[in-house]
């Protein structure tokens, strides 16, 4: 793997007494304002994050490349900078099935982390991205300090959990062509705005096959249910664009 990995050793030498970034050494500076882009450490002040310095390494991974596979050992969880990674389980026929992807401020990997077991799934980039690997050691040295990072930590648990339970929901009871219209809609909502009227336009993040095996379908149903939507007039392709002449119109065709 191609890691420039910045251990942010210069971060042990610094003062950690004040809050203000300009109190701190440049590269523990860097860092907080590089963590602070994930809720868990939102809250917290530079002198607090500063104490994850020696745990911290920066990752540079090209597009295609692997962070890791099943099996692995686990030995901290990583947050996404900038990119795009992709999570999925993968058989010995070369089959797989992707998990999730995420995105720049999604963090991914506390759970197994917690429960000290190899990871079950594998990550790969989907575009050149930029991340940060915080080790396990110096984490749950701090959640032992800060019952509130503590709590932090198990509600972001819990809202992850919960859209498990929504994706477990999707897929027994929701209809493909349903499946693909909210994930539209939640797009739409990511990149604009929920209360969005008339036409707008959606850029897939990726590929539609990854996206097809996101929403648990196969790419040949994935695209037969956007030329029918097309057919409907509820869409139109171009390429990765789908355009949405009326989002209103699209919305109620899942309520």
């Amino acid at each position: 793997m191609n890691q420039p990995d910045t251990l942010c050793q210069e971060g042990l030498r610094a003062p950690t007494s004040s809050a203000d970034d300009d109190a701190l050494s440049p590269e523990v500076g860097r860092l907080c304002r590089l963590l602070r882009q994930a809720p868990m450490f939102r809250s917290l002040g530079c002198d607090e994050i500063a104490r994850f310095a020696r745990g911290v390494r920066e990752i540079k991974a090209a597009k295609g490349e692997i962070l890791f596979h099943r099996g692995d050992a686990c030995n901290g969880f990583h947050l996404i900078l900038s990119g795009q990674i992709k999570l999925a389980f993968t058989s010995s026929e070369g089959n797989e099935k992707v998990v999730d992807i995420l995105r720049t401020g999604q963090s991914f990997g506390e759970a197994v982390m917690f429960m000290d077991k190899p990871y079950v799934v594998m990550a790969q980039a989907l575009a050149d991205s930029t991340l940060l690997h915080i080790g396990k050691q110096v984490f749950f040295e701090e959640m032992n300090n800060d019952p509130l990072f503590c709590r932090r930590i198990i509600a972001g648990l819990a809202q992850r959990l919960h859209r498990l339970m929504g994706d477990v929901e999707s897929y027994s009871l929701r209809s493909g062509r349903e499946r693909i219209i909210g994930y539209l809609l939640r797009e739409e909502e990511t990149i604009g705005d929920a209360a969005s009227v008339g036409r707008v336009s959606i850029r897939l993040p990726t590929s539609k096959g990854t996206i097809a095996s996101r929403l648990n379908l196969t790419q040949e149903h994935f695209s037969r249910i956007l030329n029918e939507l097309t057919s409907s007039g509820l869409i139109e392709v171009e390429g990765r664009t789908i355009h949405i002449p009326d989002i209103g119109r699209l919305r109620c065709n899942v309520e």
